[in-house]
């Protein structure tokens, strides 16, 4: 009996015979039929790979502002990380002090190179530029108008409960700006 006959005879005993076909052992087919559980072995592992990255990755999450350890000061922030192929999607909501809401979004490659903003972005940017640091940092230019106004860096603690993003640039009037803020994943 060979390697393919007693694969196929010990999944229908082991609770797999649903998930994976009966294969029957012909001279003929033999090659097809290894050849077809080579890349069904080999697709599972690339789809189980994506999902453990997802998990470890450390910018990926909820994040709530911590107000009172921030400055400027803001009244509300929600900042929600996804992965995308080959960077991140981000969507910020948030309130500012004076009761003004602010939202805002980009999905960007980790390539440093400029990617649209949609919605009211800091520093009056229309783009942004994210780079990975190390496991743990981003850092990031944003654009107006095909000029660096802003730059700065995101950091998520060892335990990837904690990100402090730092920012400092000039805004749309002039006026230089920074800020320091501290999040909390969710």
């Amino acid at each position: 009996m060979n390697t393919l006959a007693i694969l196929a005879r010990d999944t229908q005993h082991s609770g797999f015979s649903q998930a994976v076909p009966k294969v029957e052992y012909s001279e003929k087919g033999s090659t097809r039929s290894w050849l077809c559980a080579m890349a069904v072995v080999f697709l599972m592992s690339l789809v189980s790979s994506g999902v453990a990255q997802a998990q470890t990755d450390p910018f990926v999450g909820t994040w709530k502002l911590d107000t009172a350890k921030s400055t400027p000061a803001r009244k509300t922030e929600t900042r929600i990380v996804e992965s995308s192929p080959t960077g991140l999607k981000v969507s910020v909501d948030r309130t500012n002090a004076d009761g003004t809401n602010q939202q805002f979004s980009y999905t960007a490659n980790l390539d440093g190179k400029p990617y649209p903003f949609v919605g009211s972005a800091p520093y009056g940017a229309d783009s942004v530029g994210v780079t990975l640091g190390s496991s743990n940092t981003l850092t990031y230019k944003l654009w107006r108008g095909g000029k660096v106004v802003a730059s700065g860096s995101f950091v998520v603690s060892p335990d990837s409960k904690t990100g402090t993003l730092k920012s400092s640039g000039t805004d749309e009037k002039g006026v230089k700006q920074s800020s320091v803020s501290i999040y909390t994943k969710q």
